[in-house]
């Protein structure tokens, strides 16, 4: 086998996905299946209206994964994130999960995650400069 390593900004959607699917399959095989589930939750203006604050993530071998967790200005102050970390943790719960994880680089997020119970396992200095990266858990069981 010859190979030749590539780097790329644009990577091909479907590189992307065999690489996904080849880890995913690996990860099986090593730790056991995941039962990795997308889970979002979305906040509308209105019943038909555009989406206002969310979260996109997973869940998988008993865990939920926040990826990404966003609240319009307009919407903030108010408790939002709470109300919806709690509408992702029930779901985790049906779907058998005992621990949540999430991580920011925001000060004003990290003090409402622990707000929320979530509390601080590890820390990556300046990601990015000038500020901390903090790794949460929560015990959902």
């Amino acid at each position: 086998m010859t190979v030749e390593i590539e780097t790329t900004e644009a990577p091909d959607a479907a590189d992307l996905a065999l690489i996904g699917q080849r880890l995913s399959e690996f990860n099986d095989a090593d730790a056991g299946p995941s039962d990795r589930r997308a889970l979002a939750v979305l906040v509308r203006d209105g019943a038909d209206g555009p989406i206002v604050a969310g979260i996109s993530g997973y869940t998988a071998w008993g865990w939920l994964y926040v990826q990404w967790l966003w609240v319009d200005a307009s919407l903030r102050g108010q408790g939002m994130a709470g109300r919806m970390l709690d509408a992702a943790e029930d779901d985790a719960r049906r779907r058998g999960c005992h621990g949540a994880l999430i991580d920011t680089f925001s000060p004003v997020a990290l003090a409402a995650y622990q707000r929320q119970g979530y509390r601080v396992f590890g820390e990556l200095p300046d990601f990015p400069a000038g500020r901390t990266r903090s790794f949460l858990q929560k015990r959902l069981g």
